[in-house]
C-alpha cells in the first residue's frame, strides 16, 4: 500500500475522522475534523482536533489537504483550527454553494457571507483527480443526504462521508433541505460499482447494543449486508424506506449549531461589537409541530 489510513472516533457524536498519508512523501490528509462543542454552555473546545494534531506531529506529516466530505449537521468542523495550527487547503465539493444558499438563507446570515464557495480553498468536481503527495485521489460527488457529498476514492480504499454506514446500520438520512432518497439510491449504487475489494471508511457509527463502533467495511461486505441497500434491493423498494424511516428521525442534536459553522469551512460566525461570536437559533423552521 503507498498510503496509511489512521480513524479517529469521537464518541460524543459518533464521529470518525481519519489522517491519510501518502507514505513515501509523508503528505498527509485529514477528513472530517471535528470541533468539540457544548451545547448546554455554548463553549467551543479542539479535543477532538488535538488528537489528529499530535498524530501529525509524532508521524513528521505534513498537512497537505483537509477535506470535508460535506458540511455535516451532526458536529462542527475543526477544519479553520487544524488548518491554523498545521496549514493545508480545506476543500470540499462544488455544490457546497447549493447548501450555503438554502443555511444563508435559513439563519439570515450577514450580508458579507456570500454562498460562493469561497470560504473554502478548494472546490472538487465530479471524478476531479487530485493529489496527496505521490499518490492520485479521485472526488466522486454522491449526493442525496445532502446536495454537497463527496466520496474520496485512494489507494483502495474509499472514505464516503455519511452516505452509507456499516452494513448493520444502514444509510444516511434524505430529508435534510437539497436531501433526495432516490439521488442517494444512485449514489450508493455508484460507490458500490467500485471494485470489491475496495476498503470503506464510514463518518459514523451508530452500533447495536450487541457490538463496539466500527469505521471499515468493504464494497463487497455492503453488496452481500447491508441492511437498506444491499443488491437487491431496487431503487423503489430502497425510496419507501428512506422516506418512511426518515419520517421518524427527529432532526440531529448539534445541526442548529453545526451548520452555521461548516458552511463557513469551520470558521466561526464574526465576532460582533461586543467582540464575541454568536450562533443564532432560528425558531420554528426547522422539524414539524409537536402534536398535542
Amino acid at each position: 500500500m503507498q498510503t496509511t489510513i489512521q480513524a479517529f472516533f469521537d464518541p460524543a457524536t459518533w464521529t470518525v475522522s481519519y489522517v491519510v498519508h501518502d507514505n513515501a512523501s509523508q503528505q498527509a490528509a485529514v477528513i472530517d475534523p471535528v470541533l468539540d462543542f457544548d451545547m448546554r454552555s455554548g463553549r467551543t473546545s479542539t479535543h477532538s482536533a488535538d488528537r489528529l494534531l499530535t498524530y501529525l506531529r509524532e508521524q513528521g506529516l505534513t498537512v497537505q489537504w483537509i477535506l470535508e466530505t460535506h458540511a455535516h449537521a451532526d458536529h462542527l468542523s475543526s477544519a479553520r483550527y487544524i488548518q491554523q495550527q498545521a496549514g493545508g487547503r480545506i476543500a470540499i465539493g462544488e455544490n457546497i454553494r447549493a447548501v450555503q444558499s438554502v443555511f444563508r438563507k435559513l439563519y439570515n446570515l450577514e450580508r458579507s457571507f456570500l454562498p460562493d464557495g469561497s470560504q473554502f480553498d478548494h472546490l472538487f468536481k465530479d471524478g476531479e483527480i487530485f493529489m496527496l503527495g505521490d499518490v492520485p485521489v479521485q472526488a466522486l460527488l454522491v449526493p442525496g443526504h445532502t446536495p454537497a457529498d463527496m466520496a474520496y476514492v485512494v489507494d483502495g480504499a474509499v472514505f464516503v462521508g455519511d452516505t452509507l454506514f456499516m452494513p448493520d446500520v444502514g444509510s444516511a438520512r434524505a430529508d435534510f433541505p437539497g436531501g433526495d432518497a432516490r439521488t442517494l439510491y444512485r449514489s450508493v449504487r455508484r460507490i458500490l460499482e467500485l471494485p470489491p475489494q475496495t476498503r470503506m471508511f464510514v463518518c459514523h457509527d451508530y452500533p447495536p447494543a450487541t457490538r463496539e463502533p466500527q469505521w471499515e467495511t468493504t464494497v463487497a461486505e455492503q453488496r452481500a449486508a447491508n441492511i437498506h441497500v444491499r443488491d437487491g434491493i431496487a431503487e423503489p423498494e430502497f425510496v419507501a424506506m428512506r422516506q418512511a424511516r426518515d419520517a421518524t428521525l427527529e432532526a440531529p442534536a448539534l445541526i442548529l449549531p453545526s451548520l452555521q459553522v461548516n458552511v463557513r469551512a469551520g470558521q466561526l460566525p464574526p465576532p460582533e461589537e461586543d467582540g464575541v461570536s454568536y450562533l443564532k437559533i432560528p425558531l420554528n423552521v426547522l422539524g414539524h409541530p409537536r402534536q398535542p
